[in-house]
């Protein structure tokens, strides 16, 4: 699978851990709408699941949820900036981002 472009400040994840037997791990991620692919999205999903396998134990996989919400460009800011998929793009290339 391609690398997902590395833009720290551009995805949200959260977790909540288990509190009791019966809960799950829920993995929330929010990323700007447009920027990831399909299969990055996926990949995206894999990576955050086993790193809680590799903390939790294999045997509580099926008990990790991870859910990838996509946020509309310019609908969330970060330092006054509301970037769109076109700025984030930009600056995993390397570029300054309109703004």
């Amino acid at each position: 699978m391609s690398a997902a472009p590395v833009v720290p400040t551009m995805a949200v994840a959260t977790t909540t851990r288990p509190e009791t037997e019966n809960s799950v791990t829920f993995i929330e991620v929010k990323l700007i709408q447009g920027v990831y692919t399909t299969l990055q999205k996926r990949e995206i999903v894999e990576r955050l699941t086993n790193t809680m396998v590799e903390i939790e134990g294999e045997n509580l996989r099926r008990f990790i949820w991870c859910v990838i919400e996509e946020v509309a460009g310019g609908q969330w800011s970060f330092g006054g900036q509301t970037p769109t998929a076109d700025d984030v793009r930009a600056l995993a290339r390397g570029e300054v981002a309109a703004g």
